[in-house]
């Protein structure tokens, strides 16, 4: 009995080490490579209360390895574009000005039940209400309605993200109505190089909104 409490606070203490490391505070801000990770610790943490002949150090180096995985995935991420796209995606537009998008519905494999659903715990009823509806890299469908749209005093596109991490976005320039001279004008106006640009987001009336990378 006493070693089953002491095995349980140990690993209760390493699952606390481990959600504190991979530093998410909500179950839905988890990334698909972070759920996939908690999911499998809850697991080795069951198997290992469970099972009395299993020995600590099964469960616990186990959880070392994975959220040291995590932390190597999510480093990799922060330097690369096409990794963070390839463990996370990228956010999906599926209503644009009260029209669903059925093609990216079908790719993102959601139904019009789900979109519903959401449209309802955000407290709409019309999908004619909806000036946009973008899928996030966790599911959750983020939303604005036109009245509020309107209340900004204008209704546009959203912002499209040019540069990120000091990278050219592709597809950009066809998104956002940018071309690679109007890009280069505004970094020489800004006595800034490519490298220097932390995220660079902009909309085809021309507004923009630059943030350079900290050092």
């Amino acid at each position: 009995m006493l070693s089953l409490v002491l095995s349980t606070l140990i690993l209760y203490i390493m699952v606390i080490f481990a959600v504190r490391l991979m530093g998410k505070k909500q179950l839905s801000e988890l990334q698909p490579s972070e759920l996939v990770t908690t999911i499998i610790i809850s697991n080795i943490v069951t198997i290992s209360l469970e099972e009395s002949n299993v020995p600590l150090m099964a469960g616990i180096v186990p959880i070392l390895l994975i959220v040291s995985m995590d932390v190597i995935i999510t480093g990799v991420n922060l330097k690369s574009n096409a990794m963070r796209k390839i463990t996370t995606g990228t956010p999906r537009v599926i209503i644009s000005n009260g029209a669903i998008d059925q093609n990216a519905l079908r790719n993102l494999r959601y139904t019009i039940d789900d979109i519903m659903e959401s449209m309802r715990e955000a407290a709409i009823f019309n999908v004619a209400d909806i000036q946009y509806a973008i899928v996030e890299n966790t599911g959750k469908i983020s939303f604005l309605e036109k009245t509020k749209a309107a209340e900004s005093g204008k209704i546009a596109d959203p912002q499209t993200v040019i540069i990120k991490d000091g990278k050219i976005e592709k597809n950009s320039f066809e998104l956002s109505g940018w071309d690679e001279n109007r890009l280069n004008m505004l970094l020489n106006e800004k006595r800034l190089s490519l490298k220097d640009v932390f995220l660079l987001t902009a909309e085809k009336e021309g507004e923009y909104n630059l943030i350079e990378r900290q050092t």
